[in-house]
């Protein structure tokens, strides 16, 4: 007999639906508490540790952010952050140099010229960049990055007769490109993704002005994404500072000397470009890999080197959350809504 004409139960028995729901429900929840706890324990954890070091009377809080020495476990014991906050700042702004450019040019191309096919290619294997151990990138700056610098320091020094200075076995330029390499899939992936979530109207509305592709891209598509770009730059800067394995291995455990401030008006402080360059050719430790030499030495756990490692964490934490709360800035204010 046929069923036409009557109408389907559709409330059915949903008790046993209901239960798998409200499980389903508590479970997220629990998950989501679980990941919100973990972070409460670490921030706990970094603030009650770095305020036994800061309560010390051995260090004072304005020694930490001005003297220009690291020393935890040598005489004269010294614990100014400046020297690492130094390091840090010349391996992440060199990555930036390298990442930044060459992550948005790759995005505009998979997102703009590249047909559906080769792009399906690309990305995937951009990607896999990211999933390289970091232990590999140092390694790969120890062996190959810094020696073809050397070489090509020496090529141009014999060619033009300059004075160039050869990069020591550890050293912050190579620590700087190998960072840089490592970040590029993180740029390119998350601005393609905000370029190819542009309407294509808004291309079709620049190509009947009679815009060129490259003009559409420029002009049309990347300020529509901006919010996403800009995301995609501080995060993988973010990523840059907190980078630890590649750093080490490449510009070595030695912070960088401060170097010395000349005037200029007979009032303002600065550093000479020439001895800022410099710098990348030493070691150039980074507070990450102060941390590693600190946790991995023979110092008794409680004194007061040993809480010293939790106050550069709390510096490191304050210092990317910061970046954090900026890129989100960004995002909202530049984020455009199309329907």
């Amino acid at each position: 007999m046929s069923n036409e004409g009557q109408t389907p139960d559709l409330t059915g028995d949903r008790g046993l639906q209901t239960v798998r729901e409200s499980t389903y429900k508590y479970a997220l929840a629990g998950c989501a508490a679980l990941s919100v706890l973990t972070t409460v324990g670490i921030i706990g954890v970094l603030v009650v540790d770095a305020a036994a070091f800061f309560s010390s009377p051995a260090v004072t809080f304005g020694e930490f952010f001005t003297s220009l020495r690291f020393s935890p476990n040598l005489e004269p014991v010294s614990f100014g952050i400046l020297p690492l906050v130094l390091g840090t700042l010349l391996v992440t702004f060199g990555a930036a140099l390298v990442a930044l450019p060459i992550g948005l040019l790759t995005a505009i191309y998979l997102s703009e010229y590249a047909s559906a096919r080769t792009r399906s290619i690309l990305k995937p294997m951009l990607e896999v960049l990211a999933g390289v151990p970091t232990v590999v990138y140092g390694y790969f700056a120890l062996v190959y990055i810094t020696p073809a610098l050397n070489a090509a320091i020496g090529a141009v020094n014999g060619t033009l007769g300059t004075q160039f200075p050869t990069l020591g076995l550890f050293n912050g330029l190579s620590a700087s490109i190998v960072v840089g390499i490592m970040i590029i899939p993180m740029v390119s992936s998350i601005s393609e993704d905000a370029m190819s979530s542009v309407p294509d109207s808004l291309r079709q509305a620049g190509y009947g002005l009679g815009a060129t592709k490259f003009n559409v891209s420029l002009r049309i598509v990347v300020p529509a994404a901006v919010s996403g770009i800009a995301s995609s730059f501080i995060l993988a800067v973010s990523r840059a500072i907190g980078e630890t394995m590649a750093v080490v291995l490449a510009a070595g455990s030695r912070p960088p000397d401060i170097p010395p401030t000349q005037t200029a008006f007979g009032v303002l402080p600065y550093v000479a470009p020439g001895d800022l360059l410099a710098l990348y050719s030493e070691s150039a430790a980074t507070m990450t890999v102060a941390m590693i030499n600190i946790a991995v030495s023979d110092l008794s756990g409680g004194s007061i080197a040993y809480q010293s490692l939790f106050a550069i964490g709390l510096t490191l934490f304050v210092i990317t959350l910061a970046m954090n709360v900026v890129s989100d800035a960004i995002a909202s204010r530049y984020r455009e809504e199309y329907e």
